[in-house]
Parts: structure tokens; C-alpha cells; sequence
């Protein structure tokens, strides 16, 4: 047995001081293929240190081999030392039989610096080196996978099965097909993809996604059945809740999606979008307080999120908890993207609270944008004629009813004033 033997043997029964006598002899006395085997090995068991100790006694004996210098690299961009990295890159010539692989280390390297152009041009170069060589393809898939361009990592993905490959560097081809396919929103195609995944390879985000589809595809008892079991294996996968709760809603069962949401706020207490639905849910329930309750968790938790200030103040509005409506919506009334709702909203609070002054403004800032909605015209009519201000509660009055010719009470109002 070499010492390189040895050594290995002694880190795999965590005899760390052994194993370390045992690298020291293998460095003076192995014979160099074997120390090059070691080097690999020791790199793919995460001794970076040692591996790179390897590497650099071959390289003194062989200077001008740059396979050793792309391993070397490779090294150095895990250890954080982008300079070194490219140092050794920029050794190897275009000729050289490692130039491919240099250009694939140099394209991981500048992702690492998030310099994607240029990565993308590594790869691309190597792509037109080696277009048939595997992991050139799949070095190009997973760089347009992971920066979220699907439709361009998707071919390379084909290729790769094309040529007899169902799985690559412990990566299921199928599954990031699957996968890319329903970010893209081709569910019809994702779902078949997603069906495809090895057992040993449906991990977490397989099932996820593989039950947000079916969720999309409306296979509701298949998206069920495919997120509970993820629920049971992975409890802590904190993006299984929403979908889940809405695949109960589909089907009516809001007391069980009530309770999902709960246990997804105990998973992800931060998250409002769990709030804000299971303040939808609660309500189908008649659970007005903890609808309220719901709200006001989202809005704590996110106080710029304008679609959860509005349903929260929909709801201050139907309990009339007009002041509490005011104080809520006062500081972020000015904002230029604001909802026309709020305006109304406002005004009926100010109404309420008798200020009546500032009622009429938001009635005056509500008014464009309701023109149409028969209960505001109501609502406004009843304020201008409280106030006296008659030209302003005509205009409304007679669109309300243009709107509502069945209305008796309004129709004989109008008649009153118009004569």
C-alpha cells in the first residue's frame, strides 16, 4: 500500500494525526502518478490545503503541465484568492490540451466576482471549441439555469440527454428541464419532466416544484398529496405552506388551509404573505378578529406593503374603527403610486369622526376615479348635501342615477333638487 493509500485510509477513520504523518511520507516517497490520484481525491474530500501542497510539488517538477495549473486554480477561486486563480490561467496558452478546461475554471472564477458577460464568454468559447463535449454543455446549461434565463439553458440541458446523459455531476437532467420549464410558466411541459426525477434525485425542490405545478395545472388532490408528503419529510421548507393552503382553498377545505397557514407562520414567522392570506382564508370562515389580527401581523412586518395597508384598512372600515383607519393611512397618503381606494377610505373616516373638512377633500380626490361605483356616488351625494354643496352633490347624484334609474329615493332627491 503507498503512503497516498495510507493516508486516505487514516482521514476515512478520522485518524487526523496519523494521516497527516502519512501525507508527509507520501510527498517524499509516492511516485507521481499516484501523487497526482492523491491530490484529486484530497480536492473532492475538501482538504483544499493539502491538495494544493500536491499540486504544487507536481508542478516543480513539471512546470510547463497546466493541467496542474487549471486544478491549482480551481483551488484558489474556493479559497477566495481571485488573483491567484488567474494567475495561473493566464499560463495557459490556447494551444494548450487544457486550454478547454481553463476556459470553464476562468468562466466559474468570474462568476464568482459576478462579471457574468464575461463568464458567458468563456463558455461560450469553449462552445465552440468542444459544442459536443458534456460538460461544456452543462456548464452552459446551469450558468443560464442559475441566472434565471431558462429558455436559453434549456437546449443544452436536451443536448445533454441527447447524448445518453440523465443525470450529470449529481444534477438530474430531467428535473432541471422540469424545473426551467415551469419558472417559464410551461406547466403542461414542466409537469412531465417533473415526473421524470429519479427517486434518489426528488429532493425538497423537486417535490416543491413538481406540487406548485400540478397547484398551476389544477390538479389539486395531485398537488395536495405531493406538498403534504413534502410536509413530512421536510417540515422546515418554509415555501410549501402558501401553495398548499391554496390547493385547499380550490377545494373549499378554508378551515384546513387556515390551519396549514398557521403552521407555515410557525416555520416562517416573518413572511406576510402567509399573514395576508390566512387573513383571505379567515375571513371565509366569518373569523373577523383574527382577520384583523392577520393584517395587522402583515403590516408590522412589512409597513411599505400598499395591497396589505389597503385590505387592513378595508377591514378598520367594516369594524368602523374609523380613527384607527385614519392613523393607518395619514402617513402614506401623499406617496404618488397611492390607490384611489385610500382617498375614500379616508373620507369616510373623516366623516365619521365629524372632520368634515378634510371628509371633503378626500371625496374631492376620490372622486375622478369613481365615477362609476354607485355606492361612492351614494356616499358622496349624502356628504355634499350635508354640507350644502349643492353643484358638487348634483354632479354626483345625477351619475348615480344614471347608474341606478331603479333607485326610488334617489330619483325622487334629484327631482327635488332639480326643480
Amino acid at each position: 500500500m503507498s503512503y497516498s493509500e495510507t493516508m486516505l485510509d487514516e482521514l476515512s477513520s478520522g485518524q487526523l494525526d496519523a494521516a497527516k504523518k502519512a501525507f508527509a511520507l507520501a510527498l517524499r516517497n509516492d511516485d507521481d502518478d499516484t501523487l497526482y490520484s492523491l491530490a484529486e481525491e484530497l480536492y473532492g474530500l475538501g482538504f483544499l490545503n493539502q491538495a494544493r501542497r500536491t499540486y504544487l510539488k507536481l508542478l516543480e517538477k513539471y512546470p510547463d503541465e497546466d493541467q496542474l495549473k487549471t486544478a491549482l486554480a480551481d483551488i484558489a477561486i474556493d479559497e477566495g484568492e481571485s488573483d491567484e486563480a488567474l494567475s495561473y490561467l493566464e499560463q495557459i496558452d490556447e494551444n494548450s490540451s487544457a486550454y478547454l478546461e481553463s476556459l470553464l475554471v476562468a468562466a466559474d472564477l468570474y462568476q464568482t466576482q459576478e462579471l457574468f458577460e464575461v463568464s458567458e464568454r468563456k463558455l461560450l468559447n469553449a462552445f465552440e471549441i468542444a459544442p459536443d463535449e458534456p460538460v461544456v454543455l452543462f456548464a452552459l446549461a446551469e450558468f443560464y439555469y442559475m441566472m434565471g434565463q431558462y429558455e436559453q439553458a434549456i437546449p443544452y440541458y436536451f443536448n445533454l440527454i441527447k447524448a445518453g446523459e440523465t443525470t450529470f455531476a449529481q444534477v438530474d437532467l430531467a428535473g432541471r428541464i422540469g424545473t426551467a420549464e415551469a419558472q417559464r410558466g410551461h406547466f403542461e411541459q414542466a409537469i412531465g419532466y417533473l415526473q421524470q426525477v429519479k427517486p434518489e434525485f426528488k429532493s425538497s425542490n423537486i417535490k416543491f416544484q413538481t406540487g406548485f405545478t400540478q397547484l398551476q395545472l389544477k390538479q389539486t388532490d395531485a398537488a395536495i398529496e405531493t406538498l403534504e408528503q413534502l410536509r413530512e419529510a421536510d417540515s422546515q421548507y418554509a415555501s410549501l405552506y402558501q401553495p398548499l393552503s391554496q390547493a385547499y382553498v380550490q377545494n373549499s377545505n378554508y378551515e384546513q388551509a387556515l390551519q396549514t397557514l398557521q403552521e407555515g407562520m410557525a416555520v416562517d414567522e416573518y413572511n406576510e404573505n402567509l399573514y395576508q392570506t390566512a387573513a383571505d382564508v379567515a375571513s371565509h370562515l366569518d373569523e373577523t378578529d383574527l382577520v384583523g389580527e392577520y393584517l395587522l401581523n402583515a403590516h408590522q412586518i412589512n409597513p411599505d406593503n400598499l395591497a396589505i395597508i389597503l385590505k387592513y384598512s378595508n377591514w378598520l372600515l367594516k369594524q368602523k374603527q374609523y380613527t384607527n383607519n385614519i392613523e393607518l393611512l395619514k402617513p402614506i397618503i401623499d406617496q404618488d403610486e397611492i390607490d384611489p381606494q385610500m382617498y375614500w377610505n379616508l373620507a369616510i373616516s373623516y366623516r365619521n369622526t365629524e372632520k368634515m373638512d378634510l371628509a371633503g377633500k378626500f371625496f374631492e380626490a376620490a372622486q375622478p376615479y369613481f365615477m362609476d361605483q354607485p355606492d361612492f356616488l351614494k356616499e358622496a351625494t349624502y356628504y355634499y348635501r350635508e354640507m350644502g354643496i349643492f353643484d358638487a352633490m348634483l354632479s354626483v347624484l345625477k351619475k348615480y342615477v344614471e347608474l341606478v334609474p331603479d333607485d326610488s329615493e334617489m330619483a325622487l332627491m334629484l327631482e327635488d333638487y332639480e326643480m
